[in-house]
């Protein structure tokens, strides 16, 4: 399965959606980015995809979104694209994107809705502890 993560190593969320991807055994495609940034047409596409509104997709903690004024109501999707893209900590992650659909996987398990059930075949943990998959690798509601 074809696979790619807009992931951010530095991100517990990020860091548990890419095990999770892993989990099922998948290697994804890994796209650090920070280093990587999409491109504005890419980056409006995983947005649409994702059945999000650009402000759904910015970041807000430990960003300088409050410094640059980006909650200001009055400011376009194209604005807020501008700033996503100048600065891409702004970007929300981390972004999943499979044939069976695009995530912005924020819960981490949010990425299980995209991935085959049966691919999984044990328990897993993410790194706070919490349980998102039973010993026979059941979602765990």
């Amino acid at each position: 399965m074809d696979v790619t993560i807009y992931h951010n190593p530095e991100c517990g969320t990020s860091r548990n959606a890419l095990e999770l991807i892993q989990h099922a055994g998948i290697e994804p495609t890994v796209i650090e980015y920070l280093k990587t940034p999409p491109s504005r047409e890419q980056l409006v596409k995983m947005i649409a995809d994702a059945g999000l509104t650009v402000r759904q997709a910015i970041r807000e903690k430990g960003t300088p979104y409050a410094e640059l004024g980006l909650s200001d109501p009055q400011l376009t999707d194209d604005e807020l694209l501008d700033a996503m893209l100048k600065d891409p900590i702004l970007i929300n992650r981390p972004f999943v994107i499979t044939p069976m659909g695009t995530r912005l996987s924020r819960p981490s398990e949010a990425v299980l809705d995209i991935l085959p059930a049966d691919a999984f075949k044990g328990p897993f943990i993410k790194e706070d502890g919490e349980r998102v998959l039973d010993d026979e690798g059941k979602r765990i509601v």
